[in-house]
């Protein structure tokens, strides 16, 4: 259904550059038409947005559930569904299918497994799943061990211009792990890998795409000696970029005193010198995109001893208001933080979204930044409320929601 045109007055909106400024925006056929100093047509439905920001909805860049209402309430309007589903997104039907499972109120993206059975073997059929829908190609929660088959993957990659998003943590180093190895591991007696894990993956990674010229994305990068190798990539002008939660700029590996299962992560929460050395990373461009890692899971996965725990947590509700800790706390602008957020996400995916741009499609959030609430795991959206940030105040809530110029919440 073709919406109605829609005008958005009284606030104030978020560009790709500078400070959120005072203006109105206009969509027709679900496409952005003006926006800036401009006033309402005849026939157009008006939304006075008092003083809230206008801004683009959020792009969230590796999902493991398609959870609507969660979705909805933290401002999300798109999602890049990772291919750990049961079964894995190795088959174009299944693509097609994870592609169709959101619309018409939330665009699903879906990540085409790279090996089948996502056993890091033999490649899957990515130009077929391309077809089907896919956005891009991941290797889900593991890494790839054997360096041939990156090698052919990444180069089919590049072929067929898709980003390849990977889990950089070397497996082989890793193992079971489920701890960074340090003080804390240590006293809590958990099964526990070096950081370093995750650098090694990061330099072989990097090295094979720097040969092969695929578009590398690491999913999360978590530790200062990893950001350096992605930060001179960069400088060397490798195709590289990389991602990162909210729970490894906001927590350190302190948080698992109380061997606190909800903050039972993939990858593990490191050192606080890594926490800060993340936060350096986002404010000087090294980080490109922040995502929820939305991952909701209940009793019988989280209410279990420490190291018997599954990773993930629930993380689309809390992943706005945490990244705008960022923005009070000087470390980065409002256009940075959407940039990280919904643009850049929008970019990988290749969608004509995330910004607010004439042309762009009218995925649109309105949002009230200095709005307080308190996380309350019991009151969530999501389908489980399995997340580290239980009863903390935060600051930013969407007041209403536009997928498409039609809205959804």
């Amino acid at each position: 259904m073709i919406p109605q045109p829609l005008t958005i007055i009284g606030g104030k909106l978020v560009l790709p550059q500078g400070a959120p400024k005072p203006g109105a925006l206009r969509c027709e056929e679900g496409r952005i038409v003006a926006l800036g100093d401009i006033q309402p047509e005849a026939a157009d439905e008006v939304i006075d947005a008092r003083g809230a920001l206008i801004a683009p909805g959020l792009v969230d860049f590796g999902v493991f559930a398609v959870d609507k209402p969660a979705f909805h309430f933290g401002g999300i309007t798109r999602a890049a569904l990772m291919p750990d589903q049961g079964p894995p997104l190795d088959h174009p039907a299944r693509v097609r299918f994870a592609a169709q499972s959101g619309k018409p109120d939330m665009w699903v993206h879906p990540l085409a497994a790279a090996t089948r059975a996502l056993e890091g073997t033999e490649l899957a059929e990515l130009a077929l799943m391309r077809e089907a829908g896919a956005r891009a190609v991941s290797t889900g929660r593991g890494w790839i061990g054997d360096s041939g088959v990156m090698l052919r993957l990444m180069g089919y990659c590049a072929m067929l211009g898709l980003v390849l998003v990977t889990h950089a943590e070397d497996a082989g180093v890793s193992g079971h792990a489920v701890a960074t190895a340090g003080e804390m591991a240590t006293r809590l007696g958990l099964p526990s890998a070096p950081a370093a894990a995750e650098a090694l993956a990061v330099a072989r990674d990097i090295a094979l795409a720097e040969l092969t010229g695929c578009r590398l994305h690491f999913r999360q990068i978590t530790t200062a000696a990893a950001l350096d190798l992605v930060r001179s990539a960069k400088v060397r002008g490798v195709k590289v970029t990389a991602g990162v939660t909210p729970a490894h700029f906001m927590l350190s590996d302190l948080e698992l005193a109380e061997f606190r299962s909800f903050c039972r992560l993939s990858p593990p929460l490191r050192s606080d010198a890594d926490r800060k050395a993340v936060i350096m990373a986002i404010a000087d461009g090294t980080i490109d995109v922040i995502a929820s890692g939305h991952d909701p899971r209940g009793a019988e996965d989280k209410r279990l001893p420490f190291a018997d725990a599954e990773p993930g947590m629930a993380g689309a509700e809390t992943l706005l208001p945490l990244t705008l800790t960022l923005v009070r706390d000087g470390h980065i602008d409002m256009a940075r933080a959407f940039a990280l957020l919904a643009a850049n996400p929008a970019g990988l995916l290749g969608v004509k979204a995330g910004q607010l741009a004439v042309g762009l499609e009218a995925d649109l959030a309105l949002v009230e930044p200095e709005r307080p609430w308190i996380v309350d795991r019991s009151k969530m959206a999501a389908t489980a409320g399995n997340t580290p940030f239980d009863r903390r105040p935060v600051e930013g809530r969407v007041t209403a929601l536009f997928k498409g110029g039609n809205r959804v919440a």
